[in-house]
């Protein structure tokens, strides 16, 4: 049985009866005692058959002369014959090629061993019978000879050995005892049994170096391994360096990485070799500094990302070490891994820059604006001084969006960019906060004209036409600006603040600035309270629709229409106008349901009237792009029983600068289905020429203003009428004239030749009731 030391994988004992392989290790020991045997037979088996040989020439010779050659020839023969049927045994077992054998063919080459040794020992006794003692001293030296010889050349394989020691000095004693030898007698087995001893002293001692030589070789392998696959692995390398920092040891992968042969490599300083240029100006960067420091201090170190020079190119690599130290506890030096993680390092840089750039215009997007703004509020404070925050949204970039598509709108963004990017000082960060909105943040704005300058150049700069895939474009720039702590001691209130002033600066029209004021935080209160009671305006039925009568010019003005008009008498407003409601719920998302509404209650009111009345109804530009629309107006023709000819939808310009093609394609629905369109403010907004040759118009509005300025004598305003009207007979479209208020400007009208008038000179707004009794006043007065 054997005693394991765990710790190391090797047993610490053996016992005698499992060397001589009486008792089985067990274990992963019996297997490795008997490959160790076995190679120790391979090994020797041949030079035991050449010393048996000498051995027996020695004998014959010794007896020459002095035994009968019958006699000498027995003995030999008897050896010679053994010998081979030993040799047989072991070529049939495949013992001395393969070296492989079991515990019980040990067993049974120590019992041949055994006889051999009897042979071996049988010849003092036999063949001395025929001399005298100077020919037995010689058999049994060569006898002994043979003794010693097994005792130490067998160390691995005590049965062998102790079988042939025993079974040779047995015939040594029953010799000397035949002679009357007996000290020379007892000498044999005392010498006999002291080389058994020391052969189970030396086979146990040579089978734990065995055992430990072989753990250690699969330990080397093992390591040997791991460091090739490491290596071979492609990921990382190693290096080694000395007491004074140099290169001691370089493997293949580390010295590919420095684009060097290892030998070059070795010798060299760690630092001259990774630092490139600033090795011979000392001018290091802080990750080799604290590499140095940490070489220097003899520290141990992991993951340290540096930045390495080879050949002119800049790499990343990240280093880790620990110091060796010798049995003494003295330094020797470093050893450690290291990888090239250029691109993790690249991709991680780039991973940053997107989470803090606008990967269209290269500008810092909203998170690095709002860290900057944070970073100046706080050094406005501390230097008892003001910043300022700009939010800038462009005028008319929808149009381009919608009509030559976003692939232009985004080119025409990146130059708006380069053109902002070019003006900015160093006291101005640019960046974009998504969409068509750019913001700048001015880390001093102590000079109260500053922000204004600002502003006003950065409208001249936008203003400017621009060449995207030759089209020529123009676009304006509408601009809030906040300063703070004034305006906002918080980065949220301060942009909210400008948002507030950036609206204001669109609702006058765009390409302006307007600064924050606070009045505007009651406007947006005041605009959030209108948003929720508006929300219940319509479950509450606080609306209504007022009719303007639509009149013939010419004739007896005779009423052929009424344009139906929302009205909204809420509790705590009061009568609210449209101009401040409409816009609030085009914002929340409410005008499509006010609209259907607005939709069916006209139809219902106009059943009321003569057959030949029409109603004309605004639709704005996200009631008819709804999924639903068509459907909402036939249902509510449907449920009322209007006439489709009857109902005149009224839209303006807007519709087909957002979302065109789809209006064109809704409209032309809706016209299939007899219901009239009339194009309302025409020639207020953007050019509708083209899409008047796109879908069919019924009526054409003339925009009251140029009534107006016609009625003034404005000469553009005479001329575009005229044009109006010239263009729409042309295309067979009716033209109505709004805002008529008094007798020139009807006659002027009439003079222009449109063929229907709407204005306050033929009616106000009214209720459903008064517009009802229109007719029956024409009634009685026709009675009479």
């Amino acid at each position: 049985m054997t005693n394991k030391d765990s710790s190391h994988g090797l047993p610490r004992d053996i016992s005698a009866k499992a060397l001589l392989g009486f008792e089985d290790p067990g274990g992963i020991e019996a297997i490795q005692l008997e490959d160790i045997q076995a190679r120790s037979l391979r090994d020797l088996a041949k030079a035991h058959f050449s010393v048996a040989a000498i051995s027996v020439l020695l004998i014959f010779a010794i007896n020459f002369g002095e035994v009968p050659l019958w006699a000498t020839g027995l003995w030999v023969a008897a050896i010679g014959g053994y010998a081979a049927l030993w040799a047989t045994n072991l070529r049939d077992k495949q013992l001395i090629q393969s070296g492989r054998a079991t515990r019980h063919e040990f067993l049974r080459m120590g019992k041949h061993s055994g006889i051999s040794g009897l042979i071996w020992g049988s010849a003092l006794p036999i063949l001395g019978t025929f001399g005298a003692m100077p020919q037995w001293l010689g058999i049994w030296s060569v006898c002994l000879a043979m003794m010693v010889y097994a005792s130490l050349m067998n160390p691995s394989l005590p049965i062998v050995a102790t079988a042939f020691i025993g079974a040779t000095s047995l015939g040594g004693v029953v010799g000397w005892v035949m002679h009357s030898e007996y000290y020379l007698a007892l000498a044999t087995v005392a010498l006999g049994t002291l080389m058994i001893f020391g052969v189970l002293r030396s086979a146990k001692a040579q089978i734990l170096y065995e055992f430990a030589s072989n753990v250690l070789q699969e330990k080397s392998e093992t390591v040997s391994l791991l460091l090739r696959e490491f290596e071979d692995s492609g990921a990382d390398w190693l290096w080694q360096t000395d007491t004074g920092r140099c290169i001691s040891h370089a493997s293949p992968r580390f010295a590919f990485a420095l684009e060097a042969e290892a030998k070059v490599v070795e010798g060299q300083p760690l630092l001259k070799l990774i630092a490139g240029d600033s090795w011979e100006t000392g001018r290091y960067p802080d990750e080799l500094h604290h590499l140095a420091d940490k070489l220097k201090r003899r520290e141990a170190f992991s993951n340290l990302i540096v930045p390495v020079t080879i050949n002119g190119k800049r790499r990343w690599w990240e280093l880790s070490a620990s110091p060796r130290q010798a049995d003494d506890g003295s330094f020797l030096g470093f050893r450690g891994v290291g990888s090239d993680v250029t691109e993790q390092r690249e991709s991680a840089e780039k991973i940053s820059h997107l989470a803090r750039f606008d990967t269209l215009t290269s500008l810092p997007n909203r998170l690095q604006l709002t860290e900057a703004l944070g970073q100046a509020l706080s050094d406005a404070d501390r230097w008892r001084r003001r910043c300022g925050f700009m939010m800038i949204d462009l005028d008319r970039f929808k149009a381009v969006n919608d009509t030559l598509g976003h692939p232009v709108g985004d080119r025409l963004l990146a130059q708006v960019a380069k053109r902002l990017k070019m003006i900015m000082s160093e006291n101005e960060l640019c960046g974009r906060l998504g969409g068509d909105e750019f913001a700048v943040v001015l880390k001093d704005a102590s000079d109260a004209n500053y922000v204004a300058q600002v502003s006003k150049r950065i409208i001249d700069t936008i203003s400017k036409p621009y060449e995207v895939d030759q089209n020529t474009l123009y676009i304006g720039a509408s601009i809030g600006s906040a300063v703070g702590p004034m305006d906002g001691r918080t980065v949220e209130l301060l942009m909210r603040s400008a948002d507030l002033a950036l609206y204001r600066s669109k609702e006058e029209g765009g390409n302006t600035h307007h600064s924050y004021q606070h009045k505007l935080h009651a406007n947006a209160e005041e605009r959030r309270v209108l948003e929720f009671e508006l929300r219940n305006a319509l479950e509450s039925n606080q609306f209504h629709l007022e009719y303007q009568p639509v009149v013939e010019a010419n004739g007896d003005h005779g009423v052929v229409g009424f344009e139906a008009l929302l009205r909204w008498n809420n509790p705590k407003f009061g009568n609210v106008s449209p101009a401040k409601f409409i816009p609030v719920a085009e914002d929340a998302r409410l005008i499509v349901p006010i609209g259907n509404w607005v939709l069916r209650q006209a139809c219902t009111d106009a059943m009321n009237w003569p057959s030949s009345i029409k109603v004309a109804v605004n639709v704005s530009v996200d009631q008819l792009t709804s999924p639903s629309f068509v459907e909402t107006v036939v249902q509510a023709l449907h449920d009322t029983g209007l006439p489709a000819w009857r109902l005149e939808l009224e839209v303006t310009e807007s519709i087909f600068v957002r979302d065109g093609g789809l209006a064109v394609q809704i409209l032309d629905r809706l016209r299939k289905l007899g219901i009239k369109l009339s194009l309302d403010d025409f020639g207020t907004g953007y050019s509708s020429l083209g899409y008047l040759s796109n879908i069919r118009f019924d009526t054409i509005k003339v925009d009251r203003s140029f009534v107006t300025g016609a009625s003034k004598g404005k000469a553009e305003c005479i001329a575009i009428i005229r044009a109006v009207v010239a263009m729409a007979d042309a295309l067979d479209i009716a033209t109505t004239a709004e805002g008529v208020e008094n007798e020139a400007e009807l006659a002027m009208i009439q003079q222009f030749g449109c063929d229907k008038i709407q204005g306050y000179y033929f009616g106000r707004p009214m209720v459903i009731n008064d517009a009802c009794a229109l007719f029956s006043d024409i009634q009685r007065s026709s009675v009479a």
